[in-house]
């Protein structure tokens, strides 16, 4: 799995519980993969200007076709007002019909970056 470095938001130096999201695309088929990085990676750099945004990772396995981020939010208000963002509202209509999009979140108590990678990637693999 190949992931890029933390990437810390506005809300970085939030105290307390954090909601974690994990997302995964998994592509039909290969042709769209390097394209659909591109959008997710574009999309990431919005992130230092997200409100409730905390940090994250991108990730993917490009030979298995994944692909996907784990955020972290001061809380779900944040991650809606991604969600509902239109550069990401377009990435969805444009990528959710060519193939499988999976999502999870957890309230965690620890902000330990290195400890919220673990759990996401261990989530991750059990679904692979």
């Amino acid at each position: 799995m190949i992931r890029s470095r933390w990437i810390a938001g506005p809300a970085a130096d939030v105290a307390g519980d954090v909601l974690v999201s994990v997302t995964e695309l998994t592509l039909d088929d290969f042709r769209r993969t390097p394209g659909a990085y591109r959008a997710g990676y574009a999309l990431g750099r919005e992130w230092p200007r997200l409100p409730g945004a905390i940090g994250q990772w991108l990730w993917a396995e490009p030979l298995r076709r994944r692909l996907g981020s784990v955020s972290v939010w001061h809380d779900r208000k944040g991650l809606r007002g991604f969600v509902g963002l239109p550069a990401h509202v377009e990435i969805m209509r444009k990528y959710r019909d060519l193939g499988t999009t999976r999502a999870t979140t957890w309230h965690a108590t620890d902000l330990d970056p290195q400890v919220i990678w673990r759990t996401a990637d261990r989530r991750l693999r059990d679904r692979a």
